[in-house]
């Protein structure tokens, strides 16, 4: 038995059992169980400590309540208050007097805070307003208020000029990129060899070979297609059975051709075409072409312009940069349509992968003609799942209007929507569908319509046109958003096996997010004699 002041300890002979006595006339006693004979003095030592330290954490707490004399209550009932909610999961009551939450959920006009100078622009401004005036709880509220709607009436404005000056930057074509062009098809005329046969007339059979790795790129920018191919054979194990098919329109055909004819890629094979060279695309109509044209003199009619979509005071920012983005001439143009007739295009060729020119290579493609597509026709990543919550969150409804009644009917708003920029195509079971058509019957639909089913791009009808037809691949072989939003992460972009900048932050514009358009720069000679004329810099 050890007693020190008022507590006493006692221990069993078999030093099974520990017993403390908090003092005399006290019944209650705590009694410790020991499991094993082999208990040392020192872990009886350390469970006094803590006994100690948990009876004075319990006085500290119940003694607050007492100090500020409010609130009257046993030690245990104040124990109970403090601990009881946390415990539980619960909040105590607010103290926010019930006149600020009224004030503040009475609606407040934008018309009401026109021409109005007393309003408070800053925080700081607020707080010596409120300091010095001395107001009840209800004139703060209506204050905070008026300065809350102020502030948030000039952050939606300022959003929206940032959309604005960002499309008309993604728009427009670069002087770097317009004066590349103008370089080579002067090269083209004066050089020869800026004029050679791509490719060579002893590789001509290898196009329609199906042994060969067959990628299909469609693109009118030069430095973007170039960036594309060499990525892609400098990565590839096996470049000596690559072979790049460029597809371009007939302005850029020769500035095109000039700088593949110079900047040779070898082993690997390159083809330069333009659209007026497939002898399907020149023989009668040609449904792309007349649906971009319709599609041309609808929105011309139909959206007013930038200026009558950036007055409009009701719509939120994103909605405003959905409808300017409509307006960007890449969703209008063949270059971005034209793969929905790749089986007419390539009528000898088994399977393709299909790059977009705003996409970087970074690792070994060929595995890609490994993956069994199961009698699908489009291999793609889907874009309703990832950690990326802004670029991987899309859905159909993300796209399609489903206030239509005639895409409400037809599919689910909650499906998963997949990317265009890295796709397998199994052109073999292409033909055996009727995609195609039912692609071009939904943009006539769209048309007719006046835009209604879907606002922007070829991805909403490709959407409907390949469902059912998708196969959903590994999203390492396609990392998406790097043009969207700069808090992308570089180390999970560096890892992936193809990234792609879509967003109107392409690498190649001075609107681009530096950490990210790394990846791509890293794949341009800056060194080169018609980079280094046209001033073109890494951003």
């Amino acid at each position: 038995m050890l007693s020190k002041d008022n507590m006493q300890l006692h221990i069993s002979p078999s030093l099974r059992h520990v017993t403390v006595f908090p003092g005399k006339g006290f019944k209650e006693f705590i009694k410790v169980k020991v499991a094993s004979r082999r208990v040392s003095y020192r872990m009886l030592f350390y469970f006094l400590l803590f006994f100690t330290f948990l009876l004075r954490f319990v006085f500290v707490l119940t003694a607050v309540d007492g100090i500020d004399g409010e609130n009257k209550c046993s030690t245990i009932g104040c124990l109970g208050k403090k601990l009881g909610p946390r415990i539980l999961g619960r909040r105590s009551e607010s103290t926010v007097p019930e006149v600020i939450y009224q004030t503040l959920n009475e609606p407040l006009g934008k018309l009401e805070l026109q021409g109005r100078f007393d309003i408070p622009q800053t925080l700081e401004e607020f707080m010596t307003e409120m300091k010095s005036g001395g107001y009840d709880a209800k004139t703060f509220a209506i204050k905070l208020r008026e300065m809350v709607t102020l502030m948030e009436e000039r952050t939606r404005m300022a959003k929206i000029q940032e959309y604005l000056y960002r499309h008309v930057a993604s728009s427009s074509i670069p002087k770097q990129l317009h004066c590349l062009s103008l370089s080579l098809a002067n090269e083209h005329t004066n050089n020869a060899a800026a004029r050679l046969q791509l490719p060579s007339a002893e590789l001509v059979p290898a196009l329609v070979d199906n042994s060969y790795f067959h990628f299909v790129l469609a693109s009118d920018n030069v430095l973007a297609a170039s960036v594309v191919a060499t990525s892609l054979v400098r990565n590839f194990l096996r470049p000596q059975k690559v072979v790049l098919h460029i597809i371009t329109d007939r302005k850029t055909y020769y500035p095109m051709q000039a700088w593949f004819s110079l900047h040779s890629l070898s082993p690997a094979i390159i083809e330069v075409k333009a659209l007026h060279h497939f002898d399907w695309f020149t023989k009668g109509k040609v449904p792309v072409l007349e649906a971009m044209e319709q599609d041309q003199k609808v929105r011309s009619q139909f959206r007013g312009g930038s200026s009558a979509i950036i007055a409009n005071t009701t719509e939120k920012p994103k909605v405003i940069a959905a409808k300017l983005q409509a307006l960007s001439p890449k969703y209008n143009s063949v270059m971005n349509h034209i793969r929905i007739h790749l089986p007419e295009l390539f009528p000898s060729l088994n399977k393709v992968v299909f790059l977009d020119d705003d996409i970087v290579v970074q690792t070994d493609l060929s595995p890609l003609w490994d993956i069994e597509m199961n009698g699908k026709v489009n291999g793609a990543v889907e874009t309703c799942t990832g950690e990326d919550k802004f670029v991987m969150s899309k859905k159909l409804k993300s796209y399609l209007n489903f206030s239509h009644p005639l895409i409400s009917k037809n599919f689910n708003p909650n499906e998963c929507a997949w990317a265009y920029g890295m796709n397998i195509f199994d052109l073999e079971a292409w033909r055996k569908t009727n995609i195609s058509n039912i692609y071009h019957y939904w943009v006539e639909q769209n048309i007719k319509s006046d835009l209604s089913l879907w606002q922007l791009g070829t991805l909403p009808p490709g959407l409907i046109a390949f469902h059912g037809h998708v196969h959903v691949i590994d999203p390492f072989w396609h990392m998406l958003g790097l043009g969207y939003q700069e808090n992308t992460s570089f180390v999970d972009a560096e890892s992936a096996g193809v990234v792609h900048y879509n967003g109107r932050a392409k690498p190649w514009l001075e609107i681009a997010f530096p950490q990210l358009s790394k990846l791509w720069t890293k794949y341009v000679d800056f060194s080169d004699k018609f980079i280094k004329s046209c001033h073109i810099r890494a951003s």
